[in-house]
This record gives structure tokens, C-alpha cells and sequence, in this order.
């Protein structure tokens, strides 16, 4: 019974997004997501600048956090065989639990001299941030791999690097990209670490230093300035263009790391 209320309870929160969203669906339909502009004293609203927004900037993270994270967690299942790694899990782990708000004072004061207010900046930030959670499943997947398949590699010849190449990293594949696709998603909608560091300037450029704007960035900024119903309306369908992009992401990750955990009868 309890189980049922939260597919129920999701539906009503998109029912009523859509319900609240439907002015700016009515004027301005597909559109909207194809549009750039966004002029709160004509009315005139559009997406992309803030799709390109969130889209580039955790490109950036994931560009950075994935070898961290992959590496961090190859070496803490299967190179590291010191008390100290147990040590180092906890840390990488803790980084999950600090405030957005902490990082975002942090890339303001070492970000902002070295890469302006920008989507560089926003990159970096979403890195560190996404880095515990890329970190942790992937080791989790890694130790999920049955000894066997190691044992086998071994013994018929391959070296250690081998090994982990062939026998921990192939079974492990859908789980790994699961991770990262878990990492996208927590990327896709965090909002006040990103707010304060990417310059909030609803452009598309091509460079990764010039200043952006992200889905939940602009959401944040502007709900309570909406002084219309269209200018309300139109805030609220970049919720659900953001609700609709995290749920696939979350979704298809669920779904691979279910894969390599049946997969590999960890359970």
C-alpha cells in the first residue's frame, strides 16, 4: 500500500507542473524548447540557452569526474591493499555530504580568478560534487565482479593490468556507465553551488569560459520575481523539462546497474 503511494505521489506532482505550465505550453507549444529568447517585459520565453546550460556544464563534470572517480574506485577494489583505503572510501564519500552552498563559496574565491564566472567554472564545481557518487557505485560494481573471472585471467597468464582490464572492467561495463549516468544526473539539477559560479547570463557560446545559464539556476533566480501568469507558467515548464531529462537519466542508470548486479549474482 505504501508502495503504491509513490508512483501516485510522482504523478500528481506532474500533474500538477503540467496543470501550472499549461499558459506558456498554450502560446508558445514546441517551441519553447527550441527558442532563445527570454524577455520577461515582452512575455517571450524560451528554453535552449538553459538546456545548453546545464547540457555543456555537466559535460564539463563528467569530463573531469569519470577518470577521477573510475581511477579512485579501481584503486581502492583492487590495487590498494592497505588499512588506509578504508580510510579514503570514508573521505570520498564524506565530499558527498558538504553543503552546495560550500562549494559554491569555494569556486567563487579559487574558481572565479581562474576561470571568471563561467561555464568552466560551473564544470568544476558539478565535478567535485558528482565525484562521491561515480566513486562509490563504481567500486561497489568493481567488488561486485565474482573472484573467478579474476582467478581465470590469472591463470591463464595475464598480468595484473590485464586482469583488471579484462576480467574486472568488461563484466563491470553496464554498472560503470550506470554510475556515471547516476553522476549526469545529480549533475542536471543541482542548483546553488552552479548558480553562484557560471555566471548566469542566458547566451550559447561555443567557449566553455564564457558565462551561462542552467534549468534549475534560472528557476532559482526568478520564481519569486514572476510577476505574470506566462512569466510564472513559463518557469514552471523549464521544471518539467529538467523533471523529464533527470527521471530518463536516473531511470536508465537504475536500470544498468541492476543489470551488472544481476549480472553478477552479488545479491
Amino acid at each position: 500500500m505504501f508502495a503504491l503511494s509513490i508512483p501516485l505521489l510522482l504523478l500528481l506532482l506532474v500533474v500538477i507542473l503540467v496543470g501550472q505550465a499549461l499558459p506558456s505550453i498554450n502560446i508558445f507549444g514546441a517551441g519553447f524548447i527550441f527558442s532563445s529568447s527570454w524577455d520577461p517585459v515582452r512575455e517571450t520565453f524560451g528554453a535552449l540557452p538553459y538546456i545548453y546550460g546545464t547540457l555543456v556544464s555537466s559535460l564539463i563534470a563528467l569530463i573531469i569526474a569519470v577518470p577521477l572517480g573510475l581511477g579512485s574506485a579501481l584503486y581502492l577494489a583492487e590495487v590498494s591493499r592497505s588499512k588506509i583505503k578504508e580510510y579514503l572510501a570514508v573521505m570520498i564519500e564524506l565530499l558527498a555530504a558538504i553543503p552546495s552552498i560550500i562549494y559554491g563559496l569555494w569556486g567563487i574565491f579559487v574558481l572565479g580568478p581562474l576561470f571568471g564566472l563561467s561555464m568552466l567554472s560551473g564544470g568544476v564545481i558539478l565535478a567535485i560534487m558528482i565525484l562521491p557518487t561515480i566513486a562509490a557505485i563504481s567500486r561497489e560494481v568493481f567488488r561486485s565482479v565474482p573472484n573467478i573471472f579474476k582467478e581465470s585471467a590469472m591463470a591463464l597468464g595475464a598480468t595484473r593490468w590485464e586482469t583488471i582490464k579484462l576480467a574486472v572492467f568488461g563484466p563491470a561495463r553496464s554498472g560503470i556507465l550506470g554510475a556515471i549516468i547516476l553522476g549526469l544526473g545529480r549533475a542536471l539539477g543541482e542548483t546553488m553551488a552552479v548558480t553562484m559560479v557560471i555566471g548566469n547570463r542566458p547566451e550559447i557560446s561555443a567557449s566553455i569560459f564564457a558565462p551561462a545559464y542552467t534549468l534549475a539556476s534560472v528557476i532559482a533566480n526568478e520564481f519569486a520575481e514572476a510577476s505574470s501568469d506566462v512569466y510564472l507558467s513559463a518557469l514552471v515548464e523549464l521544471g518539467i523539462i529538467l523533471l523529464l531529462i533527470t527521471m530518463v537519466v536516473n531511470g536508465l542508470a537504475r536500470l544498468l546497474i541492476w543489470k551488472t548486479v544481476g549480472k553478477n549474482n552479488i545479491f
